[in-house]
């Protein structure tokens, strides 16, 4: 990671996006999501009717993670896909991990949600994480 440029950081928010449509896809880990979730097939429906509107704000959110990323990539002269994959995990150890496990233990989440949840944006941002350094 030299330089900050939009084209990766677009290409890394676009890559997060579709690992998100991959993972919470029903035949995945989607079925579960919604049991654990406790949402309603209407509430299934209506988010359906607004993918396109929350997809574009999912693209927004992991470009800006991939931005504040690259910025931690530069900083710690993170130069390979090695280096990529360690700035990915320690990210998601020391911001993602600890405040998601606030839904278990504040709001009575399940784990298995927790993990599911938690277990995406990890994969995401080594997947960003390597992509900012390509």
């Amino acid at each position: 990671m030299f330089e900050v440029t939009f084209l990766s950081i677009l290409f890394a928010g676009v890559v997060s996006v579709v690992i998100g449509f991959v993972w919470y896809h029903p035949k995945v880990f989607g079925s579960a999501w919604i049991r654990l979730t406790n949402l309603s097939p209407e509430a299934v429906e209506q988010g359906k009717k607004r993918m396109p509107l929350m997809a574009f704000f999912g693209l927004l959110a992991s470009m800006l993670a991939a931005y504040v990323m690259n910025h931690f990539g530069i900083a710690w002269g993170v130069y390979d896909v090695i280096g990529a994959i360690e700035l990915g995990f320690w990210l998601w150890v020391g911001f993602v991990a600890p405040t998601m496990l606030g839904l278990v233990l504040w709001e009575q989440k399940s784990f298995k949600l927790y993990l599911i949840n938690a277990l995406y944006w990890l994969v995401s941002f080594i997947a960003m994480a390597i992509i900012l350094v390509l």
